[in-house]
Protein backbone atom coordinates (compact mmCIF):
# COMPACT_ATOMS: atom_id res chain seq x y z
CA UNK A 1 0.00 0.00 0.00
CA UNK A 2 1.47 3.62 -1.06
CA UNK A 3 2.02 6.07 1.57
CA UNK A 4 -1.36 8.27 2.05
CA UNK A 5 -3.60 5.63 0.85
CA UNK A 6 -5.96 3.74 2.63
CA UNK A 7 -6.86 -0.18 3.07
CA UNK A 8 -10.16 -0.99 1.07
CA UNK A 9 -12.97 -2.66 3.16
CA UNK A 10 -16.64 -2.94 4.65
CA UNK A 11 -15.62 -2.30 8.20
CA UNK A 12 -18.12 0.81 7.82
CA UNK A 13 -20.44 -0.61 5.62
CA UNK A 14 -24.09 1.00 6.00
CA UNK A 15 -23.16 3.46 8.15
CA UNK A 16 -23.75 7.00 8.12
CA UNK A 17 -21.83 9.43 10.23
CA UNK A 18 -20.94 13.29 10.95
CA UNK A 19 -17.21 14.28 9.95
CA UNK A 20 -16.91 17.79 12.11
CA UNK A 21 -13.47 19.99 11.82
CA UNK A 22 -12.26 19.20 8.16
CA UNK A 23 -10.27 22.70 6.94
CA UNK A 24 -7.97 21.42 3.98
CA UNK A 25 -6.37 17.88 2.90
CA UNK A 26 -4.10 18.07 5.76
CA UNK A 27 -6.74 17.89 8.50
CA UNK A 28 -6.36 14.58 10.88
CA UNK A 29 -10.44 15.20 10.70
CA UNK A 30 -10.19 14.27 6.00
CA UNK A 31 -7.39 11.73 6.72
CA UNK A 32 -10.16 10.06 8.80
CA UNK A 33 -12.68 10.43 6.57
CA UNK A 34 -10.99 9.19 3.87
CA UNK A 35 -10.16 5.82 5.99
CA UNK A 36 -13.23 5.72 6.79
CA UNK A 37 -14.50 6.38 3.38
CA UNK A 38 -12.42 3.49 1.87
CA UNK A 39 -14.44 0.65 4.20
CA UNK A 40 -17.33 1.91 3.43
CA UNK A 41 -18.61 4.40 5.34
CA UNK A 42 -21.24 7.08 4.04
CA UNK A 43 -20.21 10.75 5.07
CA UNK A 44 -21.76 13.95 5.32
CA UNK A 45 -19.44 16.88 6.50
CA UNK A 46 -20.10 20.06 8.17
CA UNK A 47 -18.52 23.57 7.54
CA UNK A 48 -18.64 26.88 9.84
CA UNK A 49 -18.35 29.40 6.50
CA UNK A 50 -18.46 29.75 3.12
CA UNK A 51 -14.99 30.31 3.28
CA UNK A 52 -14.20 26.69 4.63
CA UNK A 53 -17.01 25.28 2.34
CA UNK A 54 -14.96 26.60 -0.70
CA UNK A 55 -11.69 24.80 0.75
CA UNK A 56 -13.34 21.27 1.95
CA UNK A 57 -16.05 21.03 -0.75
CA UNK A 58 -13.38 20.13 -3.43
CA UNK A 59 -12.25 17.50 -1.26
CA UNK A 60 -15.01 16.09 -0.34
CA UNK A 61 -16.10 15.57 -4.01
CA UNK A 62 -13.19 14.31 -4.69
CA UNK A 63 -14.35 10.62 -3.00
CA UNK A 64 -17.08 10.63 -5.62
CA UNK A 65 -20.76 10.14 -5.15
CA UNK A 66 -23.15 13.53 -4.48
CA UNK A 67 -21.69 15.56 -1.76
CA UNK A 68 -23.24 15.61 1.67
CA UNK A 69 -22.32 19.32 3.25
CA UNK A 70 -24.17 21.15 5.72
CA UNK A 71 -23.35 24.33 7.43
CA UNK A 72 -22.56 24.11 11.38
CA UNK A 73 -21.12 27.19 13.55
CA UNK A 74 -20.80 25.10 16.90
CA UNK A 75 -20.91 28.67 18.90
CA UNK A 76 -24.57 29.02 17.73
CA UNK A 77 -27.41 26.75 18.67
CA UNK A 78 -29.67 28.03 15.89
CA UNK A 79 -26.68 26.92 13.23
CA UNK A 80 -26.99 23.30 15.36
CA UNK A 81 -30.18 23.16 15.20
CA UNK A 82 -29.88 23.28 11.22
CA UNK A 83 -27.13 21.41 10.49
CA UNK A 84 -28.70 18.51 12.82
CA UNK A 85 -32.74 18.98 11.49
CA UNK A 86 -30.33 18.90 7.80
CA UNK A 87 -29.14 15.45 8.66
CA UNK A 88 -32.29 13.73 10.36
CA UNK A 89 -34.41 15.25 7.24
CA UNK A 90 -32.28 13.52 4.86
CA UNK A 91 -30.46 10.36 6.75
CA UNK A 92 -33.30 9.52 9.33
CA UNK A 93 -30.36 8.05 11.71
CA UNK A 94 -26.76 8.50 12.21
CA UNK A 95 -24.15 5.83 13.08
CA UNK A 96 -20.88 7.62 14.57
CA UNK A 97 -19.76 11.24 14.95
CA UNK A 98 -16.19 12.46 14.55
CA UNK A 99 -15.46 15.98 16.06
CA UNK A 100 -12.52 17.75 15.32
CA UNK A 101 -12.60 21.00 16.49
CA UNK A 102 -10.97 23.47 18.50
CA UNK A 103 -10.01 27.13 18.60
CA UNK A 104 -7.79 29.76 20.81
CA UNK A 105 -6.53 32.90 19.70
CA UNK A 106 -2.87 32.89 18.72
CA UNK A 107 -2.05 35.19 21.11
CA UNK A 108 -2.64 32.80 23.74
CA UNK A 109 -0.68 30.39 21.91
CA UNK A 110 2.94 31.49 23.20
CA UNK A 111 4.04 32.17 26.00
CA UNK A 112 3.13 32.48 29.63
CA UNK A 113 -0.47 31.37 29.85
CA UNK A 114 -0.74 32.89 32.96
CA UNK A 115 -0.40 36.92 31.69
CA UNK A 116 -1.42 36.01 28.08
CA UNK A 117 -5.00 34.03 28.89
CA UNK A 118 -7.90 36.43 28.86
CA UNK A 119 -11.12 35.90 29.91
CA UNK A 120 -12.81 36.22 26.62
CA UNK A 121 -10.41 34.13 25.20
CA UNK A 122 -10.72 31.38 27.66
CA UNK A 123 -13.94 31.04 27.17
CA UNK A 124 -14.09 30.78 23.57
CA UNK A 125 -11.73 28.71 23.68
CA UNK A 126 -13.37 26.09 26.01
CA UNK A 127 -16.53 27.17 24.40
CA UNK A 128 -15.26 25.54 20.61
CA UNK A 129 -13.40 23.43 22.11
CA UNK A 130 -14.66 21.20 24.66
CA UNK A 131 -18.45 22.51 24.88
CA UNK A 132 -18.73 22.04 21.42
CA UNK A 133 -18.30 18.08 21.73
CA UNK A 134 -21.00 17.91 23.99
CA UNK A 135 -23.23 19.89 22.31
CA UNK A 136 -22.71 17.83 19.52
CA UNK A 137 -23.09 14.52 21.20
CA UNK A 138 -26.21 14.99 22.61
CA UNK A 139 -28.01 16.23 19.17
CA UNK A 140 -26.00 13.39 17.40
CA UNK A 141 -27.16 10.49 20.05
CA UNK A 142 -30.73 11.42 19.47
CA UNK A 143 -30.37 10.37 16.18
CA UNK A 144 -28.16 6.87 16.72
CA UNK A 145 -29.84 3.57 16.32
CA UNK A 146 -30.78 1.92 19.93
CA UNK A 147 -28.74 -0.46 21.87
CA UNK A 148 -30.48 -3.62 20.41
CA UNK A 149 -30.05 -1.94 16.58
CA UNK A 150 -26.42 -1.99 16.93
CA UNK A 151 -25.84 1.42 19.22
CA UNK A 152 -23.46 4.36 17.62
CA UNK A 153 -19.90 5.77 18.35
CA UNK A 154 -18.20 8.92 18.63
CA UNK A 155 -14.69 9.82 18.23
CA UNK A 156 -12.70 13.39 19.36
CA UNK A 157 -9.50 14.14 19.00
CA UNK A 158 -7.47 15.89 21.77
CA UNK A 159 -3.22 16.41 22.31
CA UNK A 160 -0.73 15.57 25.17
CA UNK A 161 -1.00 18.78 26.14
CA UNK A 162 -4.12 18.17 28.58
CA UNK A 163 -2.02 16.38 30.62
CA UNK A 164 1.44 17.67 30.81
CA UNK A 165 2.77 21.12 30.62
CA UNK A 166 3.24 21.96 26.41
CA UNK A 167 5.44 25.06 25.87
CA UNK A 168 2.98 27.88 24.11
CA UNK A 169 -0.13 24.95 24.20
CA UNK A 170 -1.78 26.58 27.01
CA UNK A 171 -5.06 27.62 27.08
CA UNK A 172 -5.75 24.97 24.77
CA UNK A 173 -4.49 22.43 27.15
CA UNK A 174 -6.57 23.50 29.64
CA UNK A 175 -9.40 23.12 27.11
CA UNK A 176 -8.35 19.75 26.00
CA UNK A 177 -8.39 18.72 29.37
CA UNK A 178 -12.22 19.52 29.65
CA UNK A 179 -12.46 17.64 26.06
CA UNK A 180 -11.49 14.72 27.81
CA UNK A 181 -12.84 14.99 30.81
CA UNK A 182 -16.35 15.57 29.19
CA UNK A 183 -15.50 12.41 27.03
CA UNK A 184 -15.47 10.30 29.86
CA UNK A 185 -19.02 11.85 31.30
CA UNK A 186 -20.82 11.45 27.96
CA UNK A 187 -19.73 7.55 27.58
CA UNK A 188 -21.09 7.37 31.19
CA UNK A 189 -24.21 8.86 30.03
CA UNK A 190 -24.74 7.40 26.67
CA UNK A 191 -23.42 4.16 27.33
CA UNK A 192 -26.80 2.72 28.69
CA UNK A 193 -27.79 3.53 24.92
CA UNK A 194 -25.51 1.74 23.46
CA UNK A 195 -23.12 4.06 22.46
CA UNK A 196 -19.76 4.58 22.46
CA UNK A 197 -17.22 7.84 23.06
CA UNK A 198 -13.50 7.87 22.68
CA UNK A 199 -10.88 10.61 22.54
CA UNK A 200 -7.75 10.21 20.42
CA UNK A 201 -4.69 11.93 21.34
CA UNK A 202 -2.45 12.33 18.48
CA UNK A 203 1.34 13.32 18.39
CA UNK A 204 2.43 16.52 16.81
CA UNK A 205 1.45 16.63 12.83
CA UNK A 206 1.73 19.07 9.86
CA UNK A 207 -1.89 20.48 10.63
CA UNK A 208 -3.38 24.12 10.42
CA UNK A 209 -4.11 23.79 14.42
CA UNK A 210 -0.37 22.78 14.93
CA UNK A 211 1.13 25.93 12.46
CA UNK A 212 -0.88 28.51 14.87
CA UNK A 213 1.33 27.05 18.18
CA UNK A 214 4.28 28.88 18.43
CA UNK A 215 7.03 26.55 18.20
CA UNK A 216 4.89 24.18 16.58
CA UNK A 217 8.26 23.19 14.13
CA UNK A 218 10.12 22.06 17.42
CA UNK A 219 7.26 20.38 18.71
CA UNK A 220 7.40 17.86 15.73
CA UNK A 221 11.24 17.74 15.92
CA UNK A 222 10.87 17.00 19.46
CA UNK A 223 7.95 14.53 19.09
CA UNK A 224 9.92 12.40 16.33
CA UNK A 225 13.59 12.27 18.01
CA UNK A 226 11.85 11.61 21.57
CA UNK A 227 9.42 9.13 20.58
CA UNK A 228 9.63 5.37 21.13
CA UNK A 229 9.75 4.64 17.97
CA UNK A 230 11.72 7.49 16.56
CA UNK A 231 9.43 8.24 13.92
CA UNK A 232 6.68 11.29 13.54
CA UNK A 233 3.13 10.30 14.38
CA UNK A 234 1.29 9.47 10.87
CA UNK A 235 -2.22 9.71 9.70
CA UNK A 236 -2.60 6.32 8.50
CA UNK A 237 -2.11 5.36 12.43
CA UNK A 238 -4.58 8.60 12.96
CA UNK A 239 -7.02 7.39 10.99
CA UNK A 240 -6.74 3.52 11.65
CA UNK A 241 -7.11 4.24 15.54
CA UNK A 242 -10.88 6.25 14.48
CA UNK A 243 -11.68 2.87 12.32
CA UNK A 244 -10.80 0.79 15.45
CA UNK A 245 -12.73 3.16 17.64
CA UNK A 246 -15.76 3.72 15.13
CA UNK A 247 -16.23 0.42 13.96
CA UNK A 248 -17.06 -2.80 15.47
CA UNK A 249 -13.50 -3.87 16.18
CA UNK A 250 -14.11 -1.28 19.07
CA UNK A 251 -17.16 -2.46 20.33
CA UNK A 252 -15.94 -3.01 24.49
CA UNK A 253 -13.77 0.58 24.03
CA UNK A 254 -15.60 3.61 25.67
CA UNK A 255 -14.54 6.64 27.75
CA UNK A 256 -10.86 5.58 26.77
CA UNK A 257 -8.17 8.46 25.54
CA UNK A 258 -6.45 6.74 23.13
CA UNK A 259 -2.28 7.77 22.32
CA UNK A 260 -0.99 7.64 18.74
CA UNK A 261 2.23 9.50 18.92
CA UNK A 262 4.33 6.79 18.36
CA UNK A 263 4.79 5.96 21.75
CA UNK A 264 5.85 9.63 22.96
CA UNK A 265 3.54 9.89 25.84
CA UNK A 266 4.98 7.20 27.68
CA UNK A 267 8.39 8.94 28.14
CA UNK A 268 9.44 10.69 31.78
CA UNK A 269 13.32 11.39 30.22
CA UNK A 270 14.08 11.09 27.02
CA UNK A 271 17.97 8.82 26.11
CA UNK A 272 20.90 10.46 26.53
CA UNK A 273 21.31 12.04 22.85
CA UNK A 274 18.04 12.16 22.05
CA UNK A 275 17.50 15.02 19.72
CA UNK A 276 21.36 15.29 18.62
CA UNK A 277 22.78 15.83 15.08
Amino acid sequence: MAEGEFPAGALMKGKRGLVMGVANKNSIAWGIARQLHAQGAELAFSYQDEALEKRVRPLVESLGGEPFMVTADVSNDASMDTCFETLKTKWGRLDFLVHAIAFAGKDELQGSFTHNTTREGFKRAMDISAFSFVDAARRASALMPSREEGGGAMVTLTYLGAERVVPNYNVMGVAKAALEASTRYIARDLGPAGIRVNAISAGPMRTLAMAGISGGRQLMKTGKDWSLLKEDTTMEGVAGAALYLLSDLGKSCTGEVLHVDAGFHVVGVPDAGDGEE
